[in-house]
């Protein structure tokens, strides 16, 4: 069977480490466990990189430190990606504030990838997001993107 090949946001490495929602941590190391146990391929962009950049020293260098163990594959931007992003921002999808939002979303979508990976429901997990995405997706060409959170994604024990 083919891996799913899932973009992880950078919510999804913030959670790691997010001692103020332990649920949510004690999800995404298991999520962890899942793509060290070799289920998924996974992928980041360079937006991940910036958005960590803008934490704080120590932040940052345990969000590197946890890519680097994990090593994904890091997307660079392109055109297809960049006018993706372009029409989700003309859409309205998120408010133009949060337009990094859709970024990643337009990243997952123009490299082919089955899966963005979540932890940001005010907007990217939602309904109106995959609607609207997938919309101008079948428009522009693309397949149709699920958009889930972690614990979407792994598997329990039966």
């Amino acid at each position: 069977m083919r891996k799913l090949k899932l973009y992880l946001d950078t919510s999804v490495w913030n959670f790691y480490y997010a001692d103020d929602s332990p649920e949510k941590m004690e999800v995404t190391k298991k999520f962890f466990e899942e793509i060290k146990s070799g289920k998924y391929e996974i992928y980041i962009s360079e937006l991940v990189f910036a958005e960590i950049n803008r934490s704080v020293e120590e932040k940052q260098n345990r969000l590197e430190g946890l890519i680097k163990e994990y090593q994904p594959f890091e997307l660079k931007s392109d055109s297809d990606a960049e006018e993706l992003s372009e029409k989700y921002i003309k859409a309205n999808i998120v408010p133009i504030k949060y337009k990094a939002d859709v970024i990643h979303v337009a990243f997952a979508v123009a490299n082919d990838l089955d899966v963005v990976v979540s932890w940001n429901l005010r907007h990217i997990v939602k309904l109106k997001t995959r609607l609207e995405v997938n919309g101008i997706n079948k428009i522009e060409g693309y397949k149709e993107i699920e958009i889930c959170t972690p614990e979407e994604v792994i598997e329990y024990d039966k």
